[in-house]
Formats: C-alpha cells, sequence, structure tokens
C-alpha cells in the first residue's frame, strides 16, 4: 500500500506516542458492518486518525441506501490535526461528507445521539499515560461511576466515555488490548460493561492481527441498554475467520464480580472441574501457605553482583559480600537449591555475590570499589539515589521458598536450602511458622499437579514471547494444595521425590506431574482420569496459545 503523503513527518515513534495503531481493514469492516443496521444511524468514530473505521462505515451506509448519506451520519474526533486533516481529505475524495474535529476525546461533552460508536482507541501504557491527561481520563471514568487506578492505561477510560455518547439501545465496537480480561486494573471496565450492556461480546484471535505490534487484541461488540448476566466468546483463528463467524458457535461465559475473564478461553466442562477442585476444600492459594515478595532491588545488577573471580581478584572480604540467588532463574530447575548448586553455580563464573558492606569501617578493597562505581556513575542510577549510602542495598529476609514468576513454561517454586538472599528476578516465599517444615519439605513437589499448572496459566498473564507472567497479587491467588492435603498425602509424596528429580532434569514436565497427580489427584481426591485429562487439555489449549503467539511474535523481530 502506497504512503498518504501526511505520514511523511508522523513517525511509528511519534504514533506509538500517541498510541495510535493502524487498524487492519478486515477488522474496521468487520467492526463497521456488525454495528451498522440501517441507512439512517449516526457513527462516531472517537480518536479516528485516518478515519479507518469512519470509511468502511460510509461504505457499510451506503450499501444500505440507494440514495445519498443523510446529513450528520459520519463524526470522527481526533487530537492529532494532522491525522484530522488527512481523514477529511480521504472521506471527501470518498465521497463522504463527515464532520471530523480536533481535540481530546476526552475534552468532548457527550450527547447521547449515536447509533454506534466504533473504533481503535488509543493505547497508553500507564507509564506513559500521566499528568493532566491521566487525571481528565480518571475523572471522565468517575464521572460514571468507574473508579479506575493509576495503574490503568488509557483504553480503560476511553471505553467509559464513549459509551456516553450512545443512544439508548446503541452498539460499541471497540478494539481492545487483551488485557480486558486479564489484567486487575480492568475489572472495573468489566463490571462496567456487564452493567451498561444488554448483550457483551468479544472476538478473540489464535495469531496476532496487528502487523508489528505485539499487543494481543480483542473486538468488543456489546449493545443494547442493561445488566448482562454473562458475555460471549468467538475464537477466531485469524482475520481471515472473521467471515465464519455467524456460521460458528459462541461460547458464553459468567464471571464473578470483576474478576478475570481468562476462564472464557476454556471450555465450559473445563472451567466447572477446575473450578470444582479449586473450591473444593483440597486447594487454597499461596497466600494461604505463607507471604510472597519481590527480591532486593539494586538499581544496577551488573555492578552490585560479582563473580568468584572478581571476590578474588579484589580480594573483597566475605563481610562485605551477601550469598545471593543469582540473577535469572536458568539455574532454578530442580526442587530445591542447595549449597552444593549454590558452589557449582560460583564455580561456573555465575554471580553468586552480592556487594553489600556492613558497618562504618570499609576498608580499602571497598572503598576502591565504591569509588569505581561513582566514577562510572552507578551512584545516579534512581533506586541508587533515593537511598543513603547509595551503595547499601535494602535487603528482604531471606525466604523458605524462591518462585520464578516470568517462565516459558510455569511458575516454579523451589526449596532454598542454600539459604540465600534473592533479587528482583525471583519472587521470595517466607512460609507461616506452622508451615514451615511441611512447606520447605514438600510444596514445591505438591504444586506439580495439574490443578496448579491450569490455575498458574489463569491467574497469570501472557507477555512478549510468550513467556507467562505472575504479578506479586497474582502470585498470591495461584492455587496449591493446603496444608492438610499436603500433610495427609506426606509419605507418598516424599517417595517421589528421585523420580521428580530426574524427570525435571530431563525437562519432562509431564511425567513429573503424572506422578503428583497419581498421588494428589487420583489417590487421595479421587478424580479419575478422564476428569485430569480434561484440566490437562484445558492448561495445554492456555500453553499453546500464548506460546504459539510467542513464536509469532520472535519471527515479527
Amino acid at each position: 500500500m502506497q504512503s498518504l503523503p501526511s505520514r511523511a513527518h508522523d513517525t511509528p515513534e511519534l504514533r506509538k506516542g500517541r498510541g495510535a495503531f493502524f487498524t487492519p481493514p478486515e477488522i474496521s469492516s468487520f467492526i463497521t458492518e456488525w454495528a451498522i443496521r440501517s441507512a439512517d444511524e449516526a457513527v462516531l468514530e472517537p480518536s479516528c486518525g485516518e478515519a479507518s473505521f469512519l470509511l468502511p462505515a460510509g461504505e457499510r451506509l451506503r450499501a444500505l441506501t440507494p440514495g445519498d448519506l443523510f446529513p450528520g451520519a459520519l463524526h470522527g474526533i481526533e487530537v492529532h490535526e494532522p491525522s484530522a486533516r488527512q481523514a477529511r481529505q480521504l472521506l471527501t475524495e470518498a465521497g463522504f461528507a463527515a464532520e471530523v474535529r480536533v481535540g481530546d476525546f476526552f475534552d468532548v461533552e457527550p450527547e447521547p445521539v449515536f447509533d454506534a460508536v466504533v473504533g481503535n482507541p488509543p493505547y497508553i501504557r500507564y507509564q506513559n499515560f500521566g499528568g493532566e491527561l491521566r487525571a481528565k481520563a480518571l475523572r471522565t471514568a468517575l464521572s460514571q461511576g468507574v473508579r479506575l487506578t493509576r495503574l490503568a492505561s488509557s483504553w480503560a477510560a476511553f471505553v467509559i466515555h464513549a459509551a456516553r455518547f450512545l443512544k439508548p439501545g446503541g452498539r460499541l465496537g471497540l478494539v481492545l488490548p487483551a488485557e480486558l480480561l486479564t489484567v486487575n486494573y480492568a475489572a472495573p471496565v468489566r463490571r462496567f460493561l456487564l452493567k451498561r450492556f444488554a448483550k457483551v461480546r468479544l472476538v478473540m484471535f489464535e495469531e496476532l492481527v496487528f502487523p508489528g505490534v505485539l499487543e494481543e487484541v480483542v473486538l468488543l461488540l456489546a449493545e443494547g441498554t442493561g445488566s448482562a448476566d454473562c458475555f460471549e466468546v468467538y475464537q477466531a483463528e485469524d482475520l481471515s475467520d472473521l467471515a465464519n463467524l455467524d456460521r460458528k458457535g459462541w461460547s458464553g461465559f459468567t464471571p464473578e464480580g470483576g474478576g478475570k475473564w481468562t476462564a472464557a478461553l476454556l471450555t465450559a466442562n473445563a472451567f466447572a472441574e477446575y473450578q470444582s477442585l479449586v473450591q473444593g476444600g483440597s486447594f487454597c492459594d499461596l497466600l494461604g501457605w505463607g507471604e510472597t515478595y519481590l527480591g532486593a532491588v539494586t538499581g544496577n545488577n551488573r555492578y552490585f553482583t560479582l563473580k568468584a573471580d572478581e571476590v578474588r581478584a579484589r580480594r573483597m572480604p566475605q563481610s562485605a559480600l551477601l550469598r545471593i540467588s543469582p540473577p535469572g532463574s536458568r539455574h532454578l530447575r530442580g526442587l530445591t537449591f542447595t549449597d552444593a548448586a549454590w558452589e557449582q553455580a560460583s564455580k561456573s563464573g555465575t554471580a553468586c555475590h552480592m556487594f553489600y558492606p556492613v558497618g562504618d569501617r570499609l576498608g580499602v578493597a571497598v572503598q576502591k570499589y565504591i569509588d569505581e562505581g561513582e566514577a562510572a556513575g552507578v551512584h545516579e542510577a534512581y533506586k541508587c539515589q533515593v537511598r543513603s549510602p547509595w551503595w547499601r542495598v535494602p535487603v528482604v529476609p531471606v525466604p523458605d521458598l524462591l518462585l520464578t514468576y516470568m517462565d516459558h513454561d510455569r511458575p516454579r517454586l523451589i526449596t532454598n536450602a542454600a539459604k540465600v538472599a534473592h533479587l528482583n528476578s525471583l519472587y521470595g516465599v517466607s512460609l507461616k511458622p506452622q508451615h514451615r517444615q511441611l512447606g520447605r519439605d514438600l510444596l514445591p513437589i505438591a504444586s506439580l499437579n495439574s490443578v496448579t499448572l491450569l490455575g498458574a496459566e489463569m491467574v497469570g498473564r501472557s507477555y512478549g514471547g510468550g513467556l507467562l507472567k505472575l504479578e506479586p497479587k497474582e502470585a498470591d491467588l495461584l492455587p496449591v494444595p493446603t496444608p492438610d492435603a499436603t500433610s495427609d498425602a506426606a509419605q507418598q509424596l516424599r517417595a517421589l521425590r528421585p523420580q521428580l528429580a530426574t524427570w525435571l532434569r530431563r525437562g519432562k514436565l509431564a511425567n513429573a506431574v503424572d506422578l503428583v497427580d497419581s498421588v494428589l489427584l487420583r489417590g487421595r481426591l479421587g478424580v479419575s482420569e478422564a476428569r485430569i485429562d480434561v484440566l490437562r487439555q484445558a492448561r495445554e489449549l492456555l500453553f499453546s496459545r500464548r506460546t504459539t503467539r510467542g513464536r509469532g511474535m520472535r519471527g515479527k523481530g
């Protein structure tokens, strides 16, 4: 496609800064055809860019009427003046009379006069969504009784505001990030949609559909006025599958409050099996065992973590060092991180020490290292600037268990037998005193079951490259066997340890999980093989979904 003249000075960086991503025509055409149902309807595209939705909206209205479009049929709002100018030109060339105003959508006083509001809201992450713009968006949402947190990205308030422009019974068709289903800050938006509309439908894609963009999207199709008791989901493979939408079934899902909608990706049977086990008394949240917390934040791991040969070369005293689990999690593949494993990692050239002087008498080697850090500007990093002295990293308690939170396959619980400190590439778990002995011994084993593996996919979220990430509050919600269930099966679980270690060392997770399932699910809970297979297939569905997208992301790099 030939580039439009107005884009010459509108770089991808500038478009990304204001959250503008051009929509594939298959999506804009699909949404406008769904939203516009008669020739006399009025359509609004907020944040219209270069009329990605107004142009197919005009074509849709033209197809529905034998004559000219009625005056005032097409309206757009766009904050970027060159894009608004280009939108007007394109609409005029296509023979459509449209009103495109320049301005911030959140500054426009809503009038409920539109039959359809369609578009692709700007996607600005909360890190770049600040100042008066964020404050204005939050006020707009709050005016409708929806209280968003300051972690919300720009699209969240946009959805709330867009709904205010609809006539009673109108239709809202938007392209949204898949965060709608999974992130905690979107819970108020999920509640709002089900309360505001009579019917809420979502179209999801198994493949990435925005060229060059790593975000997964969903298509929101909401209509009518009144409270929907559920929402419906359609799983599309790719853009070409949109043509089959009316010929395929929709799956209904009834959420709990503002909870995540990830379960909508599962079959009704799989979700019911999962819920029955999670709520059946033999599983609890990880928080039931103890507190989860992030590791130490150094501000510069390259400086603050040291290898054994660096320690020797600098004659660094042991009093200035803290033994740590090395940065990252590649070394945590088994059930236990032992002193021997730490020694092996240190001998292999991994950074296993953290620079951590204590006391007031630093010594020559320590002071020299501090001086070198200042000469290199390490002290100017934000995390270093806000502490005094800059070189003393605040440490957190040594955890009973280490928990990986950014993984390809699953979050891993590992017994911290070496009693090392940990950095912020890991979470630590401090077990409750009454559960400490049992948890250190058996929780890493007990968590290798099909319910916990599926639960990780349910409470976590997919990140770039297909990684599964658990935010701190999500880690607390990871379903694991209760202390009572683990204690009841303690003897059988301990007997599995040698076999589990072998399977995990070989990368055979499924074999390890089958052993634990045989003790906990089949043995203790009497769960049939058919029911366990339902859980495994559900986990495989979610796992394959994110890893397939991850391969697509890497291919686009």
